[in-house]
């Protein structure tokens, strides 16, 4: 199975409900959904669940990843660990562009206590229907991924 149309999709406990909604959305648009979950309410660390999504798209299994906990900041900076990981948080739709056109991010962070679900969805399009514009872009990137080591 080719991972061109796989996305993987994970969270913490504070997000499970944002993060099916997402999937549903996702395979509507007839996106194969790799959603990791958890699926229990209980507390549950996010940098392991932004570590194993991370994982999946470094690995080439899934094209994209998009990752959520409570303010999409702390599970962004752990996929951001993992060598080949460009992700970013979005809370609007400009920026979920701007980070496929010019950073060629291949995850995204939302925050399921900071932006609703209508808007997420929003942001989930802006994010997948955005093309990496490369030139300058390009060399920016390389520069980026030369500090990974």
């Amino acid at each position: 199975m080719s991972a061109s149309n796989r996305i993987v999709l994970s969270s913490d406990h504070a997000a499970i409900q944002f993060r099916q909604a997402i999937a549903a959305h996702l395979a509507a648009l007839g996106w194969v959904v790799v959603d990791i979950g958890p699926s229990s309410p209980e507390s549950t660390p996010y940098p392991r669940h932004g570590e194993a999504a991370a994982r999946l798209v470094a690995s080439g299994e899934c094209r994209f990843g998009i990752i959520l906990c409570g303010t999409g900041q702390g599970i962004m900076m752990a996929a951001n660990k993992v060598k080949g990981i460009r992700c970013g948080v979005c809370a609007d739709t400009f920026s979920a562009r701007m980070i496929r056109q010019h950073n060629d991010a291949n995850m995204l962070s939302l925050g399921a206590r900071v932006v609703g679900e209508g808007l997420a969805l929003d942001i989930v399009d802006a994010f997948l229907s955005a093309e990496f514009e490369g030139g300058r872009h390009a060399t920016r990137v390389a520069m980026i991924e030369a500090l990974e080591g």
